[in-house]
């Protein structure tokens, strides 16, 4: 495992981007030496889009995004009052190998890649990489932990839950929930949704998802009853009989001025403090066991890479949480 800025101090624009210039675990073995308490895992996939492509570049956007320079173990969170990297061991365990040509071998190569982090005893963050990610990522945790035992919070401005995709096809971005829930992975009365909006899906789709008991908090019920008394029922909701939490974080479910660098962009979101803010609250209060960050297409980013940066912080607010957890609990 290696970490070459562990003891110099760098600029945030040199060496090489692992996600805050954490060490970098290349085999399965390296993460299980490293006793690491977070893996960071990047699927560059974006064969499942139906829309406009290039979140195979999100990973490698998401690592080179923020200012901060190394070390690292410096960074402070100011609300929390934690430094995230000294009370957490994060190690970037890479990229899964995803074949641009085919989207289930680049699947199989996510759920393995998760799989091995999870038995080397890390919580997995998933960079995406389109949302059909999830399929593989939450597959492994449900397999992980148990069937039934795992419930998701899914912040996005879409529900995914299509029957299928254009042409028929039954693995995209637009169905992973779906086939999650008809595999049995995740139960639909654990599959929460926050931020939905717009025009997808019709409303046959809601009818499947009432059948499923998922629940879902549209945007009009944020802006009718207050993002903080929708995020209570969202944490209640998805622990409704189940132990642990898959935050799942689809960042079109920003307005597109805080995030328009994502494939399928829907005006009327939350802004950037809005998910943090909900990040922070909700890992602070359930047992997480993953977190996957979905859809930056960094070719249509606006400028400074404003969407990447967005990514960036929910992982580090994530994080940071889970620290601030850490600390409260061994006080």
């Amino acid at each position: 495992m290696t970490n070459p800025k562990a003891d110099q101090h760098f600029p945030a624009f040199m060496g090489i981007p692992t996600f805050l210039f954490t060490p970098y675990a290349q085999t399965p073995a390296e993460l299980s030496e490293s006793d690491a308490d977070v893996a960071i895992i990047g699927a560059p996939v974006d064969m499942g889009v139906v829309n406009r492509p290039g979140a195979r570049f999100g990973p490698r956007a998401i690592r080179q995004a923020a200012y901060f320079g190394s070390p690292s173990s410096a960074l402070y969170h100011m609300g929390l009052d934690v430094y995230p990297l000294r009370e957490l061991n994060v190690v970037d365990f890479g990229d899964a190998i995803c074949p641009p040509s085919s989207l289930s071998q680049s699947h199989d190569a996510v759920r393995m890649k998760v799989t091995q982090a999870l038995q080397a005893g890390a919580l997995p963050v998933v960079l995406g990489g389109d949302h059909s990610i999830t399929l593989p990522s939450a597959t492994a945790v449900a397999q992980h932990y148990g069937y039934g035992r795992v419930g998701m919070v899914h912040f996005d401005a879409h529900a995914d839950t299509g029957p299928s995709s254009h042409g028929g096809v039954l693995i995209g971005h637009g169905n992973p929930m779906r086939r999650l829930i008809e595999s049995g992975a995740i139960p639909g009365k654990n599959f929460v949704q926050v931020g939905l909006r717009g025009y997808w899906p019709p409303g046959d789709v809601f009818d499947w998802m009432r059948e499923q008991g998922m629940r879902w908090h549209l945007m009009s019920e944020i802006e009718s009853r207050g993002f903080e008394d929708v995020l209570d029922d969202a944490i209640s909701e998805a622990l409704d009989g189940a132990e642990y939490v898959y935050l799942s974080v689809d960042i079109d479910v920003l307005d597109p001025a805080y995030a328009p660098g994502t494939g399928t962009p829907e005006p009327g979101g939350i802004t950037s403090s809005e998910l943090l803010r909900a990040v922070r609250r909700i890992v602070g209060a359930v047992k997480l066991v993953a977190v996957d960050v979905v859809e930056v297409s960094p070719p249509y980013d606006g400028p400074g890479a404003i969407t990447a940066e967005a990514a960036h912080r929910v992982v580090l607010e994530a994080i940071s949480a889970l620290a601030h957890q850490r600390s409260q609990t061994e006080a």
